[in-house]
């Protein structure tokens, strides 16, 4: 298969000889020879590369979650990085004063809550205001092209988690969601999308000939992408989702549980997929720093049929149940709302599970999916 890097540098670089060229991009902007689009792009005679822009983490990936980033010079080109994961969370006029046309190379990880795709989006929609062009060299998405999973985001609970009526687990390349934005929620502006070759919807990342490099500190390896779409609503917890330890999100704990009991809890379950573990562990920062939390590793047998998404509400109602005075749901900073309701976009899961019954939700993801599904097929490219 060939990226949509790839793709362009060989069929594409003709058509933007002379225009100057910003590039949204991190560590994940590589070829098969791992070698980055910004020195792909900075070397190249045709291309004028003239602005950077980072998404949250940084464009070299270092930054830990939801740290603001200051804009820059990139010691290696001399070329100035401008953070998208600012105060404004997105580009402005001064930003895009040097660039005629934004390039974006990114890897995303299939799952709403990752906030690359919200970057892309605002950078579309001030591109559009101002009249430059957007082209986005697609890449795969890590955890299939054609599993969809989970509800919408409902208006009053838009964020930069979740910022449009999408599902969870959305099925969808970044290029693909860059035309949902543009033709289904107003992300007006010229667009470009220049598609892989090659690749299959089916394909995890796994199988494919591409090296998997991590997007953000804690994104580690496709066991971790597999679960993330069910184990990222631990994070609107004072559950520990295992950042800080090596296997985020692939653990979950707090002080004061008690490993065999939750195991045997969760195993009860017979969740399809997935087998769960006591396990003993101790965060060098994030919750519980330099505690120990007792809690389960979720290991994966079959992603195939492995529904994360419900997974991660039958884990969060169960620990509700077993520690309802010791389980809490944290506010989202200075937005004074529930981090939960942000993640799942609604406030219903979060009341469900205090009620100790998420039948009723689970029960309506299924109507969510379809509407999803009959918006998406209008934008799949493969």
């Amino acid at each position: 298969m060939k990226l949509g890097l790839e793709v362009f540098l060989e069929n594409h670089v003709d058509e933007f000889s002379g225009k100057r060229i910003g590039l949204l991009t991190n560590l994940t902007g590589v070829n098969h020879k791992l070698e980055t689009t910004i020195d792909l792009f900075h070397q190249h005679k045709k291309l004028q590369l003239t602005a950077l822009f980072g998404p949250e983490h940084g464009i070299r990936g270092e930054v830990q979650e939801g740290k603001l980033i200051e804009s820059s010079i990139d010691p290696y080109t001399g070329i100035p990085i401008y953070s998208l994961y600012n105060k404004e969370k997105k580009p402005n006029v001064e930003m895009l004063k040097e660039v005629d046309v934004v390039f974006c190379d990114l890897q995303d990880i299939g799952a709403r809550y990752y906030t690359f795709i919200y970057s892309l989006a605002n950078t579309m929609q001030i591109c559009g205001q101002e009249g430059k062009k957007v082209v986005v060299l697609d890449r795969p998405n890590p955890i299939n092209g054609q599993s969809v999973e989970g509800n919408i985001v409902e208006k009053d609970f838009q964020s930069f988690v979740g910022k449009f009526p999408i599902s969870v687990r959305h099925g969808m390349t970044i290029g693909e969601l860059a035309l949902l934005f543009k033709h289904e929620f107003g992300v007006d502006c010229e667009l470009e999308v220049i598609p892989m070759d090659g690749w299959s919807r089916e394909k995890y990342f796994d199988q494919t000939d591409l090296f998997w490099v991590s997007p953000s500190p804690n994104t580690t390896n496709m066991d971790m992408c597999v679960l993330y779409p069910g184990t990222c609503l631990v994070e609107g917890t004072n559950l520990s989702e295992g950042r800080g330890t090596t296997r985020p999100f692939e653990v979950i704990g707090a002080p004061f549980m008690d490993s065999r009991k939750l195991a045997d809890k969760l195993n009860g379950l017979n969740m399809e997929g997935v087998r769960f573990r006591p396990a003993v562990f101790k965060p060098m920062y994030q919750k519980h720093a330099g505690e120990v939390c007792e809690g389960v590793q979720i290991h994966v047998a079959d992603r195939i049929n492995l529904q994360p998404f419900e997974m991660g509400i039958l884990i969060l109602e169960t620990i509700y149940k077993l520690y309802p005075d010791k389980l809490e749901f944290i506010l989202a900073g200075k937005l004074n709302r529930y981090f939960l309701d942000l993640l799942a976009g609604t406030d219903k899961l979060r009341k469900q599970i205090i009620k100790g019954d998420t039948t009723p939700f689970r029960a309506q993801l299924q109507d969510d999916i379809n509407q999803f599904e009959l918006i998406r097929k209008n934008y799949l490219l493969y």
